[in-house]
């Protein structure tokens, strides 16, 4: 990893890569996620996640 930041469009089943680079940061944790690990995201709030643990805490935060 090269330490470049990707800047992505999040889709139903895939995402477009807007800016080229070797992550995205977890929009709870604030971890590093590399692009070939990256599972989740929300496509309406247009956010990664680092894995099921932060999409719930996420989740859970909103109610």
């Amino acid at each position: 990893m090269s330490g470049i930041k990707a800047k992505l469009k999040y889709l139903a089943n895939r995402f477009e890569v807007i800016e080229k680079g070797d992550y995205v940061e977890c929009a709870v944790s604030k971890k590093k996620i590399p692009l070939e690990n990256l599972n989740y995201w929300n496509v309406e709030l247009q956010e990664a996640y680092f894995s099921p643990v932060e999409v719930k805490q996420k989740f859970e935060k909103s109610k």
